[in-house]
């Protein structure tokens, strides 16, 4: 009760803030004694039963998210040393292929693939689907050129999707991060949001904002 009458007395949460302001309240309202990450949810009045409704995307964030994103990718032996080189912590074909169709472990947090890979990813779509694992041309993560693509999701590049009740949570950095970079990220993701609205969505696209940590109480952001 006496950290929501503290919270209560710096800002009021049925109130939409620009987000240099929010993310100063934020700043305030932390209550995690580590480098917590910011969060960003998004309500949007899209129907998620309706494939032409769905959100799903990738972007680059200019400051990266803080985060070391662990990278696998399925590509053929010529691209195996650039990939390597350009970051990627697990890379091969057909072996990769097989070892996590034995183990079924998915050490990783994102595929990227050629698209003559595709085929052989069959084997194992069942274990990366059911774990969000899956490389798609919609979020960007199958690509001719694979090495750009670990270049680019070791520099803040992230993908994102709607989830089944309309929502979409992303991380735009730590709370760490100056108030400019976080200010930034946020601004770019508003705006490739903006630019994939769907056009059969009707009314209010982007119906509310807020922005947390890891451990704190959310501060709501207005889109403008």
């Amino acid at each position: 009760m006496e950290k929501e009458n503290k919270t209560e007395k710096v800002y009021d949460k049925n109130q939409s803030y620009k987000i240099d302001e929010a993310l100063k309240i934020l700043k305030q309202v932390n209550r995690a004694k580590f480098d917590a990450s910011v969060e960003l949810h998004f309500r949007l009045g899209i129907n998620p039963k309706k494939g032409d409704q769905q959100i799903r995307g990738a972007v680059n964030l200019p400051h990266g998210t803080g985060k070391t994103v662990k990278v696998a990718a399925f590509v053929s032996p010529e691209n195996e040393k650039a990939t390597k080189e350009a970051g990627a912590d697990l890379v091969g074909g057909e072996d990769l292929i097989e070892d996590i169709k034995k183990s079924e472990k998915t050490d990783f947090a994102i595929a990227v693939a050629e698209p003559k890979m595709m085929k052989e990813l069959a084997k194992i779509a069942k274990i990366l689907g059911t774990r969000g694992l899956m490389p798609s041309t919609k979020n960007e993560t199958v690509s001719d050129n694979p090495a750009k693509t670990v270049t680019e999701l070791k520099k803040g590049k992230i993908s994102f999707k709607n989830d089944d009740t309309a929502n979409l949570h992303l991380i735009i950095g730590k709370i760490s991060f100056s108030d400019d970079k976080l200010v930034e990220n946020f601004k770019t993701i508003l705006e490739e949001l903006k630019k994939i609205k769907p056009p059969s969505a009707k009314g209010v696209y982007i119906k509310n904002i807020h922005i947390c940590s890891s451990i704190s109480p959310a501060v709501k952001v207005s889109a403008d």
